[in-house]
């Protein structure tokens, strides 16, 4: 009995010790586990940091490599794809265009020329001895030498039988009076023009806007669809049209209006003079008669 209590103690002593280790094996297992990374995982992370990162390519750079692609519906293709009522449109709005400026500009410049010629007249002119003298002074070409002349001949040829039944003063006033609308006839010239590229110019885009508008319905019903491809094209041109009609008028009108202030402005210059002049002439017909 007592080697049987002995070696069931020592069994159980024995028991006890295995089942210790294999606790202890366990937790070593389980704490090597928490604490060394998985192979796998480290070998993902060794290669994430062995691979080179690219740079980001700079925005500039892209902009520049992108390809420029040329606008299908500008001037360009309207003059290409147009037809020939829509190029004869165009060109009659480029022709009324070239002749406001032209217009313009000339009469511009004619009338700064005569406003420089009438400050010399009154320096000059009247500056004179006589009439003859003060004709003499003038330029060639000058408005204001043409009044005078028409004025002096007039006054030298009030003879004959039908003339001289006009008195001086009324003779004299009729001729000075002719040379000075003569005068303002050629101021004019141009004027009306541009008037009339005014008041038509807008009407020649509108129609030129109708003719692409009737391509554009045209475009859809061969295409059986409202697509933005088949509309663009005569829609644009539709647009261009208007867009040229406004920048035609618009000069136009502006300068007809401009011109048309400045030309008041001269004449009453002229006018003056010619009032002036008509009063030398009477007075220095007075004395010859005398």
């Amino acid at each position: 009995m007592l080697f049987h209590k002995r070696f069931i103690a020592v069994l159980a002593t024995v028991m006890m010790g295995a089942g210790t280790a294999v606790a202890v094996g366990s937790f070593t297992q389980a704490a090597s586990a928490q604490t060394a990374p998985a192979p796998a995982a480290e070998a993902g992370k060794d290669a994430a940091a062995a691979m080179p990162v690219a740079p980001a390519a700079p925005a500039a750079a892209e902009e520049s490599d992108k390809e420029v692609v040329a606008n299908p519906y500008g001037l360009d293709a309207l003059w290409k794809g147009g037809d020939f009522v829509a190029r004869g449109t165009l060109i009659i709005l480029i022709i009324m265009s070239l002749g406001t400026w032209y217009i313009m500009f000339t009469k511009f410049f004619e009338q700064f020329k005569l406003m420089r010629q009438s400050g010399a007249a009154k320096k000059t002119f009247w500056a004179s001895g006589s009439i003859a003298d003060g004709i003499a002074s003038l330029s060639e070409g000058s408005p204001f030498r043409y009044i005078a002349e028409t004025g002096s001949e007039a006054s030298g040829k009030h003879v004959g039988a039908l003339i001289e039944r006009i008195d001086m003063n009324s003779w004299i006033s009729m001729s000075v009076q002719r040379a000075i609308d003569n005068v303002q006839s050629r101021l004019q010239d141009g004027l009306a023009f541009l008037a009339t590229v005014g008041s038509t110019a807008p009407f020649v885009g509108l129609f030129g806007t109708v003719w692409g508008i009737y391509h554009a319905l045209t475009a859809i019903g061969i295409a059986g669809q409202a697509s933005i491809d088949k509309v663009a094209g005569p829609v644009g041109e539709a647009l261009i049209m208007t867009a040229f009609g406004l920048a035609v008028a618009v000069p136009a009108v502006l300068g007809y209006n401009f011109l048309v202030r400045r030309n008041k402005v001269a004449m009453e210059t002229v006018r003056a003079f010619g009032a002036d002049l008509h009063l030398a002439l009477l007075g220095t017909a007075g004395k010859t008669g005398r």
